[in-house]
């Protein structure tokens, strides 16, 4: 992990403290009367202690938010048996190719011809707004050679915006009634990172939505990373910049390669074999053991949420200029009706009757 253990202890500790604050919190009368799930009040505290006071630097600069999400998702992964990903994975490639397609061909659209924006700049924002929120927005952009301030920018806008999600794709799935699979697959479908993703389908409160956005942003749109980059690369090296004939850094690709994606795979092929090998003692297994990393996951779901609240300032989101914040968000405005009509009404059977 190339961690200072030592430092990290430190900060955890408070992580900890934090989150035992939460869960207090969430278990309030009150807070379950307005359906406010742990993960969303971590959240809030988060974005509160960081954007009020003036957090230690011990705190600060080490927070492990990427480290957690990849633990929960793999923990993920032991929780939906190799038979449910193959069954699902064509329906969740599907509609996230869709989506994912049409999201990135349109924040281009309108960064280049409308804003006018350099195409490298125009594809670092399409990657981050299409793909995986920010570490896309770091391969794409350097594949399409972008300045390192424009990936900054589109680091800061993927941030804002999966915040703006998490507690705005919730209330609308709550107030729309959406099946708790439906919801998921929406949210899978037009959230930006994941850590936000996992925030907002887990405050759905049913685990069929966390299974759902799983499905469709890791297998349907993470693992597709590399793919756009040798895309993007290509497109800069013969139109964009013909003079420097730069060439892709494919390590970088591999480096920010969603390899926690091999992780999920692993232990639902695990979790599958052990149920088949071991019969009846599968199902003490499935029971026992699976609530067990359930209730991990979730811990760990409420770290991950603090570490993103306390690591957004919301002033340095709003200070990269109306133009690049403008595109993405008339990209957001096609991608949260679009990925609301495939899972509500195009894959709806299938999303309703997921995991029942």
């Amino acid at each position: 992990l190339k961690y200072d253990i030592k430092k990290h202890l430190v900060s955890f500790s408070a992580i900890f403290l934090l989150s035992i604050f939460t869960n207090f919190i969430s278990s309030h009368e009150l807070i379950k009367l307005w359906q406010l799930e742990a993960p969303l009040i971590a959240l809030i505290i988060g974005l509160i202690l960081n954007n009020i006071f003036q957090l230690p630097a011990w705190l600060k600069n080490n927070l492990l938010t990427e480290f957690y999400v990849k633990i929960g998702i793999i923990l993920m992964g032991a929780t939906l048996p190799l038979t449910l990903l193959i069954e699902a994975g064509f329906i969740a490639i599907l509609q996230a190719c869709i989506v994912t397609i049409v999201t990135f061909f349109s924040i281009f659209f309108i960064s280049t011809k409308l804003f006018h924006l350099h195409p490298s700049f125009g594809a670092t924002l399409s990657g981050g707004g299409s793909i995986c929120g920010v570490s896309a927005a770091i391969v794409i952009g350097n594949a399409a050679n972008a300045k390192q301030e424009h990936i900054s920018a589109t680091i800061s806008i993927v941030v804002f915006w999966a915040i703006l999600m998490i507690l705005f794709l919730p209330f609308l799935c709550k107030v729309l009634e959406l099946d708790a699979g439906v919801a998921g697959a929406w949210i899978g479908t037009s959230e930006f990172a994941d850590a936000a993703g996992l925030a907002a389908s887990a405050a759905i409160g049913d685990e069929r939505a966390i299974a759902a956005f799983t499905l469709i942003k890791v297998l349907g749109r993470d693992m597709f990373i590399g793919i756009w980059a040798v895309l993007v690369a290509f497109l800069s090296i013969v139109f964009w910049e013909k003079k420097t004939q730069k060439r892709a850094n494919f390590y970088l690709v591999w480096k920010k390669f969603p390899v926690f994606i091999i992780g999920f795979i692993a232990t639902s092929i695990l979790t599958t074999v052990l149920i088949i090998l071991l019969n009846e003692q599968g199902k003490l297994y499935q029971n026992e053991v699976l609530s067990s990393i359930k209730n991990l996951r979730n811990w760990i779901f409420i770290w991950t949420f603090l570490c993103i609240g306390l690591s957004a300032n919301i002033k340095h989101i709003l200070a990269v200029g109306y133009k690049p914040l403008l595109a993405f968000t008339l990209g957001v405005a096609i991608n949260l009706p679009l990925g609301f009509v495939l899972s509500n009404y195009v894959f709806v059977d299938f999303w309703t009757n997921f995991l029942k």
